[in-house]
């Protein structure tokens, strides 16, 4: 056997998220089945390094597996690659040691999140971004930001079908950034882990403390009272981005 680390890019618009599920076309049913052809039939079970919902897409999402036979990694990213659907491609492959999980070995994550500030939705940007057409101060996000900076329990950002007891979470990067040629503001998350749906909760949150609809700190008090009710809005799939998984 031998233990494959792979790195991939998907566009996750067509896919019910990355897990497997019944009757669902999903980033890993796709990689399963493209391996099972490799090996004229023998399971492969594919590990990743985290689910991304369905809509969500990945610029760097890393995957691990232990393969049936000794192919060189270059050979590897090409049999993979000719295999894959146009909305996923292999961007690196790498033999591990037998100890690399995808998951368990990862130190931290940088999610990014891209919303577009058109006054109408962009017919092609649609499947790429969250739409605030509402007016923005930007300064007080970057302000508001700074407040997630270090470890916080993000009970009060964590959607409500997660499974994961522990809430406490550290947060090293928190950034806004405006692109006008765009018309977009890109957000980037850089955390030890993050929560179902936590990145698209502290979005929403974000967007209306620039709206000002929420007093620029309000993080913390969000912090201190424990209540999802309370975080209320969700940002849509279509923006977020898993950009890069740390070992």
């Amino acid at each position: 056997m031998t233990h494959y680390k792979l790195t991939l890019a998907y566009d996750g618009t067509n896919f019910a998220g990355y897990q497997v599920q019944p009757k669902q076309r999903t980033v890993q049913g796709v990689l399963e089945k493209a391996l099972a052809k490799m090996t004229k039939g023998i399971p492969v079970h594919v590990d990743g390094s985290g689910r991304t919902d369905s809509g969500v897409h990945a610029l760097g999402q890393v995957i691990s597996f232990e393969y049936p036979g000794d192919i060189p990694a270059p050979s590897m990213l090409r049999a993979m690659n000719s295999l894959m659907p146009l909305d996923i491609e292999i961007l690196q492959a790498e033999i591990v040691p037998e100890d690399f999980h995808a998951r368990f070995s990862a130190k931290g994550k940088r999610y990014l999140y891209r919303v577009a500030r058109g006054r109408y939705t962009d017919p092609f940007n649609r499947l790429y971004t969250g739409h605030y057409p509402y007016p923005l101060d930007v300064s007080r996000i970057e302000l508001a930001l700074q407040d997630l900076i270090g470890t916080h329990d993000f009970t009060s950002f964590a959607a409500s079908g997660g499974v994961i007891v522990d809430k406490v979470r550290t947060i090293y990067e928190a950034t806004v950034v405006e692109k006008p040629e765009q018309n977009d503001l890109v957000f980037e998350f850089y955390g030890n882990g993050f929560l179902y749906n936590m990145v698209r909760i502290l979005v929403a949150t974000s967007l209306e403390i620039g709206n000002g609809r929420r007093d620029v700190h309000d993080f913390i008090r969000l912090f201190e009272v424990k209540d999802r009710q309370q975080a209320r809005g969700t940002a849509p799939a279509s923006g977020l981005y898993l950009k890069e998984v740390y070992y």
